[in-house]
């Protein structure tokens, strides 16, 4: 997946400029896709070089001018044939994990201090993507907005970051448990 699908997909339902863009990746995308604002101005320049989005000037009086940019029918063709093309696996990378790997034969107590510290932000992330979800389906339990609910789509990738974060927050919580343990016992014995 290249990150022109991921804004294409940001910008189907409404109009952003490219701040907004960028709010919108720090809350909802970036479960699935992250881009730093100056690669999602860069994009989307690209996608209206290339005619896939078209962008309108706004006059502001307190405020700069600002662009706000839509999906064109060739953006919507565009992704149309990503969505059609088969999905590759995903991998992780994850430079965590590459240190709990060797903990073994390192400092533990710096690969302790940092699962702490990437459980805690898991849980941030994961009170986030419960609080979006809870505004998504309003006053509708999930189960009758999963069933009826007008865009499904953003709620199913946050769910899947709401999983994604729990996950990890657990995985860190108990990998912290057990050096803890390991600590403990060495000092015992």
């Amino acid at each position: 997946m290249a990150l022109r699908h991921a804004v294409l997909a940001a910008l189907l339902h409404e109009e952003l400029s490219g701040y907004q863009l960028a709010k919108k990746f720090d809350t909802g995308v970036a479960n699935f896709w992250h881009a730093l604002p100056q690669q999602l101005y860069a994009e989307l320049t690209r996608l209206e070089t290339e005619g896939l989005v078209t962008g309108r000037e706004v006059v502001q009086d307190t405020r700069p001018n600002k662009r706000l940019f839509t999906v064109t029918g060739a953006g919507l063709a565009e992704l149309e044939r990503f969505t059609a093309a088969t999905a590759k696996p995903s991998f992780i990378r994850d430079d965590l994990l590459v240190k709990v790997q060797a903990v073994d034969q390192v400092n533990a107590e710096a690969v302790l201090a940092q699962l702490r510290e990437r459980a805690a932000f898991a849980e941030a992330k994961a009170e986030l993507f419960g609080s979006l979800l809870r505004t998504m389906r309003g006053d509708r339990d999930e189960e009758e907005f999963l069933r009826h609910g007008d865009r499904i789509g953003p709620y199913l990738t946050c769910l899947r970051g709401l999983a994604f974060e729990e996950g990890n927050r657990d995985w860190c919580l108990r990998g912290a448990a057990v050096l803890e343990e390991r600590r403990a016992a060495r000092a015992r014995g």
